[in-house]
């Protein structure tokens, strides 16, 4: 497995078919108002860095970093292609992410996931990378349906 990550390039098919059964994946686990991934255009906002895993030709993973404030950012849109879980992409991911966040001055990365079992594996990854369990941050507010987690990365 010969691995790359590159910037997104919204104008790929395969990127926005990739996001879009992100969203088709979890819109069945919690009400709507308790779903908070972004679409392919929030994604694409000033504020948003994403990055796409590749395998070849093949898209096989993502994840975003969004800003908090200067020195916080959440983490959004991780996602590995199910065919490939348990191969070490969200790994790679999730580390560049975490590198670009600290070379950029970040000292905190949080992320918001499910508490339902569906999102029982996410949180168990997140926990393995450091992520502890955190109050709501950002815009957030308490919900039954979420599971905020953090990382001090400085």
């Amino acid at each position: 497995m010969a691995l790359s990550i590159a910037v997104a390039d919204f104008q790929d098919a395969a990127l926005l078919v990739f996001l879009q059964a992100h969203l088709d994946d979890i819109a069945p686990t919690a009400p709507r108002d308790s779903q908070h991934a972004l679409d392919a255009v929030g994604l694409q906002d000033s504020g948003v860095r994403m990055w796409v895993a590749w395998d070849g030709p093949d898209l096989v993973g993502t994840v975003a970093l969004a800003r908090i404030s200067g020195q916080h950012e959440e983490l959004k849109s991780m996602r590995t292609d199910p065919r490939r879980r348990g191969q070490g992409i969200a790994s790679m991911l999730l580390l560049h992410a975490l590198n670009d966040a600290r070379s950029g001055g970040v000292c905190r990365v949080s992320l918001e996931t499910g508490s339902m079992d569906f999102f029982a594996p996410a949180r168990a990854f997140y926990r393995k990378h450091g992520f502890t369990e955190c109050g709501p941050f950002g815009s957030y507010v308490e919900d039954p349906n979420s599971t905020f987690m953090t990382l001090l990365i400085r």
